[in-house]
């Protein structure tokens, strides 16, 4: 049995994270809630959101692009 693990701190696989879903944990705090998964490191939370079809989090532009960071702001005060 090939046993793909996605949280190394409690030993849940893939197929746990998905059972779980399946009955019913439906975000990452659920899931942490039913398994631990996600609850010690961190690590693996990105993967949980991947499994629940969450996907990553958008990758932020950059902050400086060349241009002012805080635009708008009253420079006399």
């Amino acid at each position: 049995m090939n046993r793909v693990y996605v949280c190394s701190c409690f030993g849940i696989t893939e197929q746990q994270v998905k059972q779980h879903a399946e009955s019913g944990a439906c975000t990452p705090r659920r899931i942490a809630s039913a398994c631990k998964a996600g609850t010690d490191c961190g690590s693996c939370v990105r993967r949980i959101q991947a499994i629940l079809g969450r996907g990553a989090v958008p990758a932020r532009e950059t902050a400086d692009q060349g241009g002012p960071l805080l635009t708008g702001l009253d420079e006399a005060a």
